[in-house]
């Protein structure tokens, strides 16, 4: 089972889960030892598979760190913080938890899209 760490320690996921928003992005960075990599990549896709077939999930990208380092960063759009919660706390989805190496540390953390005028949209 891998530990959690907070992105921000002052405002971690499971106070974040309770606002209502959306459209969410989760971003979550992954660390664990080199020897654990085919067992996070195996968890993770199990993990991503049961997401996919979830209301309000729209996609998710696994990205991995440049070197030898094995962190990965993965990122999910959600259609609301609602449908991420849903998902998030449901009990299938806690017990495949448990399959992730104990190596793994993740630092999920939800986000919103930021207009700036002349550059993005939200």
């Amino acid at each position: 089972m891998p530990s959690m760490r907070p992105l921000d320690p002052a405002f971690p996921i499971e106070r974040q889960i309770a606002i209502d928003a959306g459209p969410v992005v989760l971003v979550n960075v992954f660390t664990l030892d080199k020897s654990d990599e085919r067992t996070f990549l195996k968890a993770w896709q199990d993990d991503a598979d049961f997401m996919k077939k979830q209301p309000g999930f729209i996609s998710t990208q696994l990205h991995r760190a440049i070197g030898e380092s094995p962190t990965y960063l993965n990122y999910a759009l959600w259609e609301t913080n609602t449908a991420f919660r849903a998902a998030f706390t449901h009990p299938e989805f806690r017990a495949k938890i448990s399959a992730y190496p104990s190596s793994a540390v993740a630092s999920p953390h939800l986000f919103q899209k930021v207009a700036v005028p002349g550059i993005c949209v939200a």
